[in-house]
């Protein structure tokens, strides 16, 4: 048991100490969203995305749809491999980012309206040294 406790802190620790990816920062989001933290998901926003939906605008809204009306208590995710991307933009008029990386997500969530999937690609770029997250407004 003692030894156990020691692997699991062992492991917990080395986590915490993985220098930033991608792939983590995606994770980190996720786990925020799963936990109804929306305030902290929202924190790993690029300055572009925290335009488009003010703190108190996203929290409300994220917490409304997912949680209250499609009576959902928490979701499953599954994180891609990122896939560096040259030249992309968030939307049609937006900065266009010289490196980014495209991090599909499968979010699996059990609503009263059954187990459904949503398919959703992260983008994210390194910004002041750390990686943030965008979504694609390019239609």
């Amino acid at each position: 048991m003692v030894i156990s406790a020691i692997i699991i802190g062992m492991i917990l620790f080395v986590m915490l100490r993985l220098p930033s990816s991608p792939e983590k920062v995606v994770h980190d989001f996720y786990m925020y969203e799963a936990e109804g933290s929306f305030d902290q998901s929202w924190s790993l926003f690029h300055p572009d995305m925290k335009i488009r939906f003010p703190k108190a605008n996203y929290i409300q809204t994220r917490s409304h749809v997912f949680m209250q009306h499609m009576d959902v208590d928490t979701f499953f995710y599954e994180i891609g491999k990122a896939k560096k991307k040259k030249g992309w933009r968030m939307n049609k008029a937006g900065e266009v980012f010289a490196e980014v990386y495209e991090v599909p997500v499968d979010v699996t969530f059990h609503s009263q309206f059954g187990i459904f999937t949503m398919q959703q690609n992260c983008y994210v770029v390194k910004e002041k040294g750390e990686w943030l997250i965008l979504w694609d407004y390019r239609f």
